[in-house]
């Protein structure tokens, strides 16, 4: 691996998180309000994905086939969801790659737990599960929670 010269200078890239499930529209749709973020629109000159997509030619078949969502304010990466075929893996130990979702910055103990435990009944809602409770171990754990998408896809509020 070699190892760009700071003198050089390099375009930042943008990141993409991208989701592999069975069903696109639905985990955009959760994954939407846990981030705050907006089902991406259909291109400029359609009113509707189905007018879009009709005017593709993509089969009624294929309409859930991807969806993605993106930050209203532009800031964070655009997540994008697509259909895959198998199922998910059930997860062997610790996934070694997992959303953190920052729902108490700056809260610590009892209040930080409390908001976190608040924002996981409201995403319990809509369709997520709550796997585990880790409290707060300082100095370096303030605490956090585990759970996992409609779909299983574990992620922590943090």
């Amino acid at each position: 691996m070699s190892v760009t010269p700071a003198r050089e200078v390099r375009e930042v890239r943008e990141v993409q998180v991208t989701l592999d499930c069975a069903d696109p529209a639905r985990l955009a749709a959760f994954w939407a309000e846990v981030l705050g973020y907006v089902v991406q629109p259909p291109p400029p000159g359609f009113d509707s994905w189905d007018a879009a997509l009709d005017a593709f030619g993509v089969p009624a078949q294929a309409r859930n086939d991807r969806s993605a969502v993106l930050d209203p304010d532009g800031r964070g990466p655009r997540v994008f969801f697509q259909r895959v075929p198998e199922a998910s893996a059930p997860v062997r130990g610790k996934n070694r790659v997992h959303l953190d979702v920052r729902a108490a910055p700056g809260l610590t103990g009892d209040e930080r737990m409390t908001a976190l435990e608040a924002e996981a009944e409201r995403l319990v809602a809509l369709g997520a599960t709550v796997l585990a409770r880790h409290d707060p171990a300082p100095p370096l754990d303030a605490g956090h929670l585990v759970l996992t998408d409609p779909e299983g896809n574990v992620f922590c509020l943090d």
